[in-house]
């Protein structure tokens, strides 16, 4: 918990976000069906709207919510109002060509990890001539909403969304929200597992303990037996991480080694020195390291204290983003980051088709471990 008010969530900067009120949930719902209308050719260019009372009654929605949403698409150029004529689609506004079906990417970043799942979302969508409208939140909570009342206003039919959930302090408010949107929506690396069978969501994520837990085997199995954590605390797999690691070592009864963690932003090659005097304090000859930066400065520290790598200290990272140029280049759990977004655009593919008669998806894909130099893997680790 970060201190605030339950049910009240916090964006990660310590404000509270304001929750979307049912009035608000309504006005999207029309908003976004209106768009899609319009886009897909449902209503053509030049076609006439129905009048606010009309859809009012139609839709059992207020005068108040209709209007809204019809300003909304004027502000978007979508329609336009002729005084004492009514509302009508926009001229310039061209059809969706055949139904192409529109999927929103709401991603936190776009340089590190996210890629190669954007790669295969990509790859699925283009198979199912769908296409895919790319959004940004750069791990804010703020540009977070404001991206998806955008992907929502440009028509989508669905949204593959990766949010920020790890620092929330009510998280199931936020997965009320998502669930409450207006068009399917399928979160990619993100699930509530907090909430156990409650989690309602559909989602494909990687086993990130599983992921920990092989890792520790593979160190057991080369004859370690003080394996070490070294953690970036603020990222969302920190806690199944943890959870893989912790389990490994109660199962193959190995001794718990106080944790050398803090946030990305304390991570710098002070700090990397300090964690490696402390893992060697303990006795410690393996090391389990999220993530690949946290990695490469421990390799720095290490070289800096006359500490080998492997024969002295056997490193695996997490991550693999770019082990594989490390100085002494890095075993690593390799999430399966292609094809889970090949197979979070296909769950929300067939969402979209079948409705609600389609079975709730919640893949969990285990990582693999790269064996490279750092862990010695290639020689026998017998003796340690």
């Amino acid at each position: 918990m970060n201190g605030e008010q339950p049910g009240r969530p916090s964006d990660g900067s310590g404000r509270k976000a304001q929750p979307q009120s049912a009035r608000e949930l309504k006005f999207r719902r029309l908003a976004g069906e209106l768009r899609r209308n319009v886009i897909d050719g449902t209503w053509p260019p030049g076609s006439k709207l129905p009048t606010e009372q009309a859809l009012s009654t139609e839709t059992g929605l207020s005068i108040t919510t209709v209007r809204r949403a019809y300003e909304e698409l004027v502000d978007q150029g979508l329609v336009v109002r002729r005084q004492g004529a009514g509302t009508f689609v926009a001229a310039e506004v061209a059809p969706n060509p055949q139904g192409q079906r529109v999927v929103g990417v709401l991603v936190p970043d776009t340089v590190l990890y996210y890629p190669r799942a954007i790669q295969g979302i990509e790859q699925a969508l283009s198979q199912a001539h769908a296409r895919l409208v790319l959004a940004s939140s750069h791990y804010e909570r703020e540009a977070e909403d404001a991206a998806i009342t955008q992907l929502l206003a440009s028509g989508v039919h669905g949204l593959l969304l990766v949010p920020t959930l790890h620092e929330l302090a009510d998280p199931t408010a936020r997965a009320a929200h998502l669930l409450s949107l207006p068009v399917p929506v399928v979160l990619v690396e993100r699930r509530f597992a907090a909430a156990g069978p409650a989690d309602a969501t559909e989602h494909v994520c990687t086993d990130h303990e599983g992921g920990a837990y092989d890792a520790v085997r593979h160190l057991r199995d080369l004859g370690h037996v003080r394996i070490g954590l070294v953690l970036r605390t603020d990222g969302p797999p920190a806690a199944p991480i943890t959870s893989g690691f912790e389990r490994a070592l109660a199962d193959f009864a190995l001794p718990w080694i106080p944790r050398q963690q803090d946030r990305r932003d304390a991570w710098d090659a002070e700090r990397a020195d300090l964690a490696v005097a402390g893992l060697r304090a303990e006795g410690v000859t393996a090391v389990l390291c999220f993530g690949d930066r946290e990695a490469s400065l421990l390799l720095g520290a290490a070289r800096r204290s006359g500490v080998t790598v492997p024969d002295d200290l056997a490193i695996i990272a997490y991550d693999n983003e770019y082990a594989d140029v490390a100085e002494v280049p890095l075993t690593a759990v390799s999430p399966p980051k292609f094809r889970l977004g090949q197979l979070a655009a296909q769950v929300l593919l067939q969402r979209m088709e079948h409705g609600a008669g389609f079975p709730i998806h919640q893949i969990h894909l285990r990582p693999r471990l790269i064996v490279r130099a750092s862990c010695g893997g290639a020689r026998s680790g017998a003796g340690r």
